[in-house]
């Protein structure tokens, strides 16, 4: 290696250890407060933290600035703004997995089928949690596969609130040919097919992503109205097909109950 390559090397691990180095001050001024659970001036920080009190200084100023911590009248220093609403979203976030996996494993013993809990992560599905059901039916997709929206019953419904011309530019992105190829692919059919399910709150798909799979899945909406995971029953194709279980009325039950629980019904 050059004596150059060596610099620019050295001084990109400085860099780094720089900014480790800065996001640990951070984390230790607010662990700092909250530990000791009250407010606290920056002298006071700086010894709690053994941190120079220029450096206290510095961070504290931006983070007052960006609404994470807060300074009163005397100059004393608290949690900000910017963590309770932090904080909020997990609890929100929690709570929801909480109801929604309770909601899974009832459904499947309801259903006697497979169910699964699966949210978005860009152009994809993602299976967020599952519950198995009592058959020797084998399901492919586990907790944490990432599916193309296209090849799914959920993943129309979990894009199926945003506007169409959304929708369109989403698929033309994201849409990919399936294993059986009988997934759509058109981004104009798409978006129409999404809209159709999210009105209807209920989308099936049969072999579009694996042959002899069915999946029948229901949207689970906040308060915006907005889709922000899907239940769904995994089940073989000649049990989705035989009319012999009302498994639309189960999924749409299971999410509307979701829903109810979580508040969300104001939509």
């Amino acid at each position: 290696m050059t004596d150059s390559a060596e610099e620019t090397k050295t001084s990109e691990t400085k860099a780094k250890r720089s900014r480790v180095s800065g996001i640990d001050r951070v984390l230790q001024i607010i662990d700092f407060l909250y530990e000791t659970g009250e407010p606290a001036g920056g002298y006071a920080i700086a010894k709690g933290i053994k941190a120079p009190l220029s450096t206290v200084y510095t961070i504290v100023d931006d983070l007052v600035e960006k609404t994470i911590l807060t300074r009163a009248s005397d100059g004393t220093l608290w949690l900000g703004p910017r963590l309770y609403n932090y904080g909020i979203a997990y609890a929100r976030s929690v709570d929801f997995m909480r109801v929604a996996t309770q909601e899974m494993h009832d459904l499947c013993r309801r259903a006697a089928e497979t169910v699964q809990l699966c949210g978005r992560d860009g152009h994809h599905m993602l299976v967020m949690a599952m519950a198995d059901g009592p058959s020797h039916f084998q399901v492919m997709s586990r907790v944490g596969s990432r599916i193309p929206l296209n090849w799914t019953a959920s993943g129309r419904l979990l894009v199926g609130h945003m506007p169409d011309k959304d929708r369109i530019e989403l698929f033309k992105r994201g849409a990919r040919a399936s294993p059986t190829g009988r997934a759509a692919i058109d981004p104009v059919d798409l978006s129409k097919a999404a809209g159709e399910a999210f009105e209807k709150r209920l989308s099936v798909q049969v072999g579009e992503s694996d042959y002899a799979v069915a999946c029948i899945a229901s949207p689970i909406l906040n308060t915006e109205g907005e889709c922000v995971a899907t239940i769904s029953i995994v089940l073989p194709e000649h049990k989705a097909t035989s009319g012999e279980q009302p498994y639309g009325d189960f999924v749409r039950q299971s999410a509307a109950h979701i829903e109810t629980l979580m508040g969300w019904h104001s939509h």
